[in-house]
């Protein structure tokens, strides 16, 4: 796709226009770091649009702090007090969600996860956000707690202009083959390689 350019036009009935607009499903995937950094940098694009950002963080513990998190947190402050941008809207499994109570054990992981999901299905039927982040999705797919055949479903069915980006490691081979766009991380070189731990705005 050289310069932006497509190599064929399919024959779909759609308008050149409507082509260009259709939602779409990302997958990152693979085992090195940059994938939910990508995640992120188009959703600040999106914010950017004026579109709605929602951003659902599965797995990871609701004591780490993440740079992006507080970013977002401020631009949909932003938003708020000026109009500039879009709404935003930031949930961590690991705090227990926003709208279910907290708990600690492994199945109540596994609850926390298919509540997150329930809700998010929700929002996509009811066209909540433009663009949806489930950031390490993959894992709970992976682990068996949410099913990836109803994910795949209510993704193909989703109406209007609802962009969804699935991060995480080992993506499950149906979400792969439901997606417009995949990519895959790997590493070439690391400074852990040379025993140097992760920094202060490089990790968070």
């Amino acid at each position: 796709m050289p310069q932006g350019r497509v190599s064929a036009v399919p024959e779909d009935g759609l308008t050149t226009r409507q082509r260009r607009n259709r939602p779409l499903l990302l997958v990152h995937t693979g085992e090195m770091k940059g994938k939910s950094t990508a995640a992120f940098g188009l959703a600040l694009r999106g914010w950017n649009q004026g579109w709605s950002i929602g951003v659902f963080q599965f797995v990871k513990s609701a004591k780490w702090k993440v740079g992006e998190e507080a970013a977002f947190r401020a631009l949909g402050r932003l938003h708020e007090q000026t109009g500039e941008g879009g709404p935003v809207e930031w949930h961590k499994m690991g705090s227990g969600w926003s709208w279910i109570p907290k708990a600690g054990g492994a199945e109540d992981h596994a609850a926390q996860a298919r509540n997150g999901w329930a809700e998010i299905r929700r929002r996509i039927e009811n066209q909540v956000h433009d663009v949806y982040v489930l950031d390490e999705f993959t894992y709970p797919i992976t682990w068996g707690w949410v099913d990836v055949h109803e994910v795949v479903d209510v993704l193909a069915a989703r109406q209007g202009r609802q962009h969804v980006i699935i991060t995480g490691r080992d993506a499950a081979p149906e979400l792969i083959e439901a997606a417009d766009l995949v990519m895959e991380t790997h590493k070439i070189k690391h400074p852990m390689d040379a025993g140097q731990k992760g920094q202060r705005g490089i990790e968070w």
